[in-house]
């Protein structure tokens, strides 16, 4: 089959890498692609959606899958199937779900959607009036647009609360995302990562995961857009799997619908648990960037089918196959990540003299750079050292282990990823 992937990081080199696994014979082509992609396809610059669509139309491409939220939100998908041609996502108008936390919040609501308590508004005097009528702390702001998963506050005290209204609406922290902000109670719990593969009626849920946003340690430290990641979750039961597709999948899909907004691709629920009942935190309109690259190896059904029959209205006809194994990924990130720009640093990978470390272990490179054949980390997270075993902390261990292979000049990683489930 050949397939185009849409976007340059770890999410979409995992999904290449998990295509070129399944099936050698398989074209893959990668816009843009990062320096890692070319071994495992074709990095191509084709910018304009239209021209890459005809790209798409020249070179038999059979599938197209789009990895980040931008091109979603700009209405690739509508631009690839008016010219016919398959392609895995959301429209522009089902985009939404991310591209605007004021829509998002506002279907949750018309549809009866666990959510937080919360307000919408443009205007700092009916933020700051609600904030002070809100009794517990912290409180949690939020920018209206994209802001690569980083447009979240957390406020310890009202007055930051409020300033943090007033930096967004002035646009001095995330520019036009700001125009339009939230603010909502904080929830006290824990948070999944829940990953639903919809075709607008049908939908298959993948094993949850967890994600480290936090840049330290013990989750201290600003936000990132992400450190870590471990899947299957022993902290999803049965019952709360059963809620989150009873109380939030089904309306979900049955009110985007109702919207006029039929949603297909890839649904990601950030669900907060607390005191056993879900409650969503946040919709995004594809993978986690680093759930992503625990996900697709985890899979036994094949890659491109599960995303072939999402992309064609065919999941009701697919019996979904998940590894009997447990993946954790580590992101090694540059020196000044998540604060600033990094000189650009040389990779340089041991050779793994562990047959067991080799066969339970890979690299999913996201930041980097390729010159003369060499890697250079150029990102702010560089790449993932991804580990699986018959046990969480087996897996963990195997991540670690291949950290401890890959050196770069101000190389840095968290050493507790997955430490909620190895409590």
């Amino acid at each position: 089959m050949n397939i185009l992937i849409l976007g340059s990081g770890g999410r979409e080199y995992s999904i290449g890498l998990a295509l070129s696994k399944e099936n050698e014979q398989h074209e893959i082509y990668f816009m843009p692609g990062n320096g890692a992609t070319n071994d495992l396809g074709t990095n191509i610059n084709i910018k304009d959606y239209n021209d890459l669509a005809s790209f798409a139309k020249e070179n038999n491409i059979e599938l197209t899958i789009v990895g980040p939220e931008q091109p979603l939100v700009d209405g690739v998908v509508d631009i690839f199937k008016a010219n016919g041609l398959t392609i895995f996502g959301p429209s522009k108008a089902a985009s939404q779900l991310e591209g605007s936390k004021v829509y998002m919040k506002n279907i949750l609501k018309k549809y009866d959607i666990p959510t937080a308590a919360f307000i919408e508004t443009n205007n700092k005097n009916e933020a700051n009036n609600f904030i002070d009528k809100m009794k517990n702390l912290p409180i949690v702001v939020k920018a209206d647009g994209l802001c690569a998963g980083k447009g979240v506050i957390i406020a310890q005290t009202k007055d930051e609360a409020k300033e943090s209204v007033s930096k967004m609406l002035s646009g001095e922290s995330f520019g036009e995302a700001g125009a339009n902000v939230i603010v909502e109670e904080f929830l006290d719990g824990y948070e999944l990562s829940i990953f639903a593969i919809c075709d607008g009626e049908n939908y298959v849920v993948l094993p949850a995961a967890q994600d480290h946003k936090r840049i330290g340690d013990g989750d201290t430290g600003p936000n990132t857009g992400g450190m870590g990641a471990y899947a299957p979750t022993p902290l999803v039961n049965d019952d709360i799997s059963k809620k989150v597709e009873d109380k939030v999948i089904k309306p979900t899909l049955e009110g985007m619908k109702k919207e006029g907004a039929p949603f297909e691709g890839v649904l990601f629920i950030g669900v907060m648990v607390v005191n056993g009942e879900p409650i969503i935190l946040e919709y995004n309109v594809r993978f986690g960037d680093p759930e992503c690259e625990i996900l697709m190896p985890l899979l036994e059904t094949p890659v491109s089918e599960l995303f072939y029959k999402g992309a064609t209205k065919q999941l009701d006809k697919l019996k979904i196959k998940i590894k009997n194994k447990y993946g954790v990924a580590v992101v090694m990130a540059s020196a000044n990540y998540p604060y600033g720009s990094s000189e650009p640093a040389e990779i340089i990978v041991d050779k793994i003299n562990d047959e067991e470390l080799e066969n339970n272990s890979h690299i999913s490179y996201a930041g980097v750079t390729k010159e003369d054949d060499t890697l250079f980390a150029t990102g702010g997270r560089v790449l993932l050292c991804v580990g699986f075993g018959d046990d969480i902390k087996t897996a963990r261990n195997r991540a670690y282990d291949l950290c401890g292979q890959v050196h770069f000049a101000g190389k840095k990683c968290r050493t507790d990823i997955a430490y909620q489930a190895l409590k």
